[in-house]
């Protein structure tokens, strides 16, 4: 009888719906690429949160040709939560609700860049639209001054037309 039971009950179970995930490549995973944004980034503040960003795109000239192929396209994000910030369920809940912030928010695929998201402890009091927005915000800024940087410096490698040797010249 107990085994009737149980085949009902797995009738019965709802099926598996498909999660919507973050994915594995737009994830900060490695300890190095970890302290390369902390040491090498840049920072923009928020009420509840820090978030350190550095572009890639320079990172992957000094990579070998072999690792150059295989390193993802596209923004990377990784999540800090230090113990002083509460216990296992609260640092897990900031995380849990970080990264679906960021999932919700649609970062802009164009950018190359590794993003470090560092709460603060009101990120568990502050309202989910609340961090929703601070998360759009930032990425927002990220995507500003990187395009400045980008843009900086196409100005700076061009040489002025008045400093460019003539065809018949000799210097």
């Amino acid at each position: 009888m107990a085994d009737a039971a149980e085949g009902n009950r797995l009738e019965i179970a709802m099926p598996p719906k498909k999660a919507a995930r973050f994915p594995r490549t737009a994830r900060l995973l490695r300890h190095a690429d970890f302290e390369r944004v902390y040491k090498q980034g840049r920072r923009h503040f928020s009420a509840s949160m820090t978030v350190f960003y550095w572009p890639r795109s320079e990172a992957s000239q000094d990579m070998p040709a072999k690792n150059r192929r295989s390193a993802p396209q596209g923004l990377r994000v990784g999540f800090t939560v230090g113990r002083v910030l509460g216990g296992a369920v609260q640092r897990n809940r900031m995380k849990r609700r970080l990264r679906e912030a960021v999932r919700l928010s649609h970062p802009p695929s164009g950018l190359t860049a590794d993003v470090v998201i560092n709460p603060k402890k009101s990120l568990l009091a502050a309202d989910f639209s609340a961090v929703l927005k601070e998360i759009s915000r930032a990425f927002a800024v990220i995507e500003q001054k990187l395009s400045q940087n980008v843009a900086s410096k196409v100005v700076l490698n061009k040489v002025p037309e008045s400093q460019e040797p003539e065809a018949g010249s000799r210097s």
